[in-house]
């Protein structure tokens, strides 16, 4: 299928993509902070420069948009132009983002992943039990957490 825009409106489109400050990101710092939680943002100095970052307990989180991430999940569909361009890089992606979660947890850093799908979509959770969760882990010793839309 071919793209319906030129080239160069796919490109100024695509470069207005956020990897920083996003929506899920913001919704999820505004509600840790309002339960008392103060945090780094987006450490270069960490593999993956993660979202938000708690250095008193040793946690990072992680906003992960379900498309870009390829989460297997409603919001998650390959587009019809280049698919294969698209499956590699979303692939690429994938195997980035456990080589960061090995090396995070190889210098000590509790990991936690909070997907998109789980605060916006048909299968979204309420966002009082989304902060819940997180601000649950946080205070425990559990190494990893992942918050999923209901299936």
């Amino acid at each position: 299928m071919p793209d319906i825009v030129t080239p160069e409106i796919r490109s100024r489109i695509m470069a207005r993509i956020r990897g920083t400050n996003t929506k899920p990101e913001m919704i999820l710092r505004k509600g840790l902070h309002a339960q008392g939680f103060r945090f780094r943002l987006h450490d270069r100095a960490l593999p993956g420069s993660p979202d938000i970052i708690f250095p008193r307990y040793g946690a990072v989180l992680f906003a992960n948009g379900c498309f870009w991430h390829g989460h297997d999940c409603h919001l998650h569909r390959l587009p019809g132009t280049r698919p294969e361009f698209w499956q590699a890089k979303i692939a690429r992606n994938r195997e980035r983002d456990a080589v960061v979660l090995q090396a995070l947890g190889e210098l000590g850093w509790r990991q936690g992943i909070v997907w998109e799908c789980s605060l916006r979509g048909r299968s979204r959770l309420p966002l009082e039990d989304v902060i819940a969760t997180c601000a649950d882990w946080l205070r425990s010793n559990v190494d990893s957490l992942e918050i999923r839309g209901r299936e």
